[in-house]
């Protein structure tokens, strides 16, 4: 899973926990329900819009607010296969990783990316490819057992796979 592809969704600045997921649906377990409200408080068509691969492009402090969980959860259940922001509030930086759920920081394609631009990233390298304008950015890629975690489906998984 080294290697994705998808459209591009933009979201500015400051996307906290209420906007990713807004607090109502705290008492949904299933990934899928809660993929249904994915990005609601942001964009309230985004789970009808978003499909299979697709990715989050946003500005800074993405994921800032509460430190729970449902968040990345309902990003990834909505079929988001990587969130690129300038940068990431810390508490769901971690919960995204262990969830699974690929990350990365760029200044640059926050800037420079469209809606809908088709983008490739290889994540081993941090190599990020805006496939419209064939513009290039790096960003920095995780260490080789954060790899390890995502490519494990998160940190449990990854664990039990050491483990037996």
């Amino acid at each position: 899973m080294n290697k994705l592809k998808g459209k591009a969704h933009i979201f500015g600045a400051d996307i906290d926990t209420d906007a990713i997921l807004p607090a109502g649906y705290m008492n949904i377990t299933e990934a899928r329900e809660l993929a249904r409200h994915c990005m609601e408080g942001a964009d309230p068509d985004f789970a009808r819009k978003v499909k299979t691969g697709d990715m989050i492009v946003a500005d800074k402090n993405f994921g800032c607010g509460s430190s729970r969980e449902h968040a990345p959860i309902a990003i990834k259940a909505a079929g988001v296969s990587c969130i690129i922001a300038k940068s990431f509030a810390r508490i769901f930086y971690r919960n995204a990783i262990n969830i699974g759920l690929p990350i990365l920081e760029s200044e640059e394609v926050a800037a420079r990316i469209r809606p809908g631009d088709e983008l490739e990233i290889d994540l081993a390298s941090g190599h990020i490819v805006n496939l419209r304008s064939r513009e290039e950015f790096f960003a920095m890629p995780f260490p080789p057992f954060m790899q390890d975690i995502i490519n494990s489906g998160g940190l449990i998984n990854y664990l039990k796979q050491r483990t037996t």
